[in-house]
């Protein structure tokens, strides 16, 4: 079943200003621009716009037009980047190993945070990502396969999974938390890390297109890995 044509335009303004085409303060093509490119009428545009102001993703300015907003996410002192663009902007080596990709069924817990029932089907991903050949981070992901149905068969080595989905299921929502944690043996082993070592671990859910894409945890060794961020 095809996507609305609202909701195409609103995929293709949160794709840009995810992708950094449109920062804070920038005027948006007006509904005129929007209804000639996308071939649809202005009152379909216009929806896509209201619902976009009302997620507080755009402004609207009465006889100025159509502004991206400041960022007000649930989440996040954590910026919603791919390690690896974190990685290289510091000048460092960086790679990855898949460990894990494939399908599962969901359990009562995951189904419920996923918003599905339990037993449906999610795609199932664990990558380790290195700096300088030094693993920094273990990343276990459950996606939702309604909006990213060709996850499976991406390679993970060459784009990280949050890169793939960013493209493929524009960001609307992200909430997060910060826990320090001891990490089972298969992680510690994984990370490199001493035996009393706790991790750092980001557990991260993502909205997209009115449902959950994506929920990780992102492991860290608590001795090589902090976080940053500001407002």
């Amino acid at each position: 079943m095809n996507a609305p044509a609202y909701q195409g335009i609103k995929d293709f303004i949160l794709a840009r200003i995810h992708a950094g085409e449109w920062g804070e303060g920038d005027q948006v093509p007006s509904e005129n621009e929007l209804a000639r490119d996308f071939k649809v009428a202005r009152m379909t545009v216009n929806r896509a716009l209201r619902e976009l102001t009302a997620e507080q993703v755009l402004t609207r300015v009465q006889g100025a037009g159509t502004f991206v907003a400041r960022p007000k996410y649930e989440s996040t002192l954590v910026a919603i980047r791919s390690i690896s663009d974190e990685i290289l902007a510091r000048g460092h080596g960086y790679r990855a190993q898949v460990l894990e990709i494939g399908a599962i069924d969901a359990d009562d817990a995951l189904a419920d945070e996923m918003g599905l029932r339990a037993g449906a089907t999610l795609f199932r991903s664990r990558v380790l990502h290195f700096e300088n050949d030094e693993p920094v981070q273990l990343e276990e992901r459950w996606v939702n396969p309604a909006l990213a149905p060709d996850y499976t068969q991406q390679d993970f080595t060459q784009t990280t999974p949050n890169q793939y989905l960013v493209r493929v299921a524009p960001l609307q929502r992200v909430e997060y938390r910060i826990e320090a944690l001891a990490p089972e043996d298969g992680t510690r082993a994984h990370l490199a890390m001493k035996a009393a070592e706790p991790c750092l671990v980001l557990h991260r859910r993502t909205w997209s297109r009115q449902a959950v894409a994506s929920v990780a945890n992102l492991w860290h060794p608590g001795s090589r890995y902090r976080f940053t961020g500001h407002f």
